[in-house]
């Protein structure tokens, strides 16, 4: 994809890959394919048979590969359905990420503006700490982008087994800074971390520890699993 994101917003999104692509896996399992439907005016999404609360994102539109938050969208300015969008326009207006602010964001010039808008949506899931994002055709030429805020949804934990698939995952969803998408995973989940010059650590629930070894290209080059103590901090 052309960088054409604000490098503050690529390393956000670095920050939040791990996370997000760990709890989308979990997202995807509670939610299977299937019919949808959605209430907007009462921010309800319905899907296989299961009923949720959520917020609406934004829209891309396919023909003009543009992304509108629905913020600025005057079919549902003010209304309850776009809490999340306004979230993020606050917060992107305290740090200057104006992926965030403009109503209008023009996508073409990313290799793959589809991917663009899904970018925009994952990060922004991130942001709000949300358990998921649904992206679904609204129309022949929208889609539309929705996260949920339902607390049946649940929420992905850290787990020994996995782990080592998980950060690589989220260093390989971004291509930057995989030290930051390590860190940004551990403080999702509130670990208890230890940095040195080559790697970092963090205690895990189980009482476990894991050690990240990063190389000179800070790429991650291992991921050692341990049993007994929290790592100290």
């Amino acid at each position: 994809m052309t960088r054409i994101f604000s490098e503050p917003f690529l390393r956000l999104t670095e920050q939040h890959a791990a996370w997000g692509a760990e709890q989308l896996e979990a997202f995807n399992d509670f939610l299977p394919m299937g019919e949808w439907s959605a209430d907007l005016g009462q921010c309800l999404y319905r899907q296989s048979g299961r009923e949720l609360r959520i917020s609406l994102l934004g829209t891309f539109d396919t023909d003009e590969q543009s992304w509108l938050w629905a913020w600025a969208n005057p079919g549902f300015q003010g209304s309850p359905v776009v809490h999340a969008a306004e979230t993020l326009r606050a917060y992107g207006r305290t740090h200057g990420l104006p992926e965030f602010t403009s109503e209008l964001l023009h996508l073409a010039g990313h290799e793959d503006p589809h991917r663009a808008a899904e970018t925009l949506a994952f990060t922004a899931m991130g942001v709000l700490g949300a358990s998921g994002y649904i992206g679904v055709q609204a129309n022949p030429s929208a889609r539309a982008y929705l996260v949920p805020d339902d607390p049946r949804v649940p929420v992905a934990e850290p787990n020994a087994i996995t782990l080592p698939r998980v950060l690589l995952t989220g260093a390989g969803l971004v291509g930057g800074s995989a030290r930051r998408v390590v860190e940004g995973y551990f403080a999702h989940h509130d670990l208890p971390v230890r940095r040195a010059a080559d790697r970092v650590s963090a205690g895990l629930p189980d009482g476990g520890t894991v050690d990240v070894l990063f190389d000179d290209l800070d790429r991650i080059a291992s991921v050692h699993i341990n049993s007994g103590s929290p790592a100290a901090v």
